[in-house]
């Protein structure tokens, strides 16, 4: 079971996090302190595996982002790393060639995406084209609903006149 997934840059600030096991917002303030610690400082040539308290932090790093997921140590550690490499790709064809600025501005974007991929920690959806139509439909409702929003403004403003 996947127990959070932490997106974090290569200066330590946290682009994305959701918490699948329950954590006091201060123990969440200093899960993240550490394992930013403990991830940013590694060689790039060391494994993408870290023990830490009882648990194992798998993370892999795609441009300036650490993508990190904390599972139980029985887990398998190369899923965990497919999972990441899937959700990465999956964003990769939403936004093209996605970039941190791409989470930073359409954060609710990349959660949606994680949250078509993964439930409660384990892994819901493994077909991108599954996902990609998912997220198209999204798009659609929420273009229509925008659309029914400014019709609705213009004849509130019309009929204020």
């Amino acid at each position: 079971m996947i127990h959070f997934v932490l997106l974090i840059s290569r200066q330590g600030k946290v682009r994305l996090t959701k918490w699948y096991s329950t954590y006091t917002q201060k123990e969440r303030t200093k899960v993240i302190r550490e394992l930013s610690g403990v991830i940013l400082t590694r060689g790039p040539k060391l494994c993408n595996f870290v023990e830490w308290r009882g648990f194992k932090v798998v993370y892999k790093r795609y441009a300036s982002l650490y993508f990190c997921m904390c599972i139980d140590q029985d887990d398998n550690e190369l899923e965990i790393l497919e999972i990441i490499h899937h959700y990465v790709e999956i964003l990769d064809r939403y936004f093209g060639s996605v970039c941190e600025l791409d989470l930073i501005f359409n954060f609710h974007k990349a959660y949606y995406i994680l949250d078509e991929i993964l439930i409660a920690g384990e892994l819901q959806e493994s077909s991108k084209k599954t996902v990609a139509r998912l997220i198209a439909a999204q798009d659609s409702l929420v273009e229509t609903a925008k659309e029914q929003a400014s019709s609705i403004s213009n004849i509130i403003a019309q009929a204020t006149k």
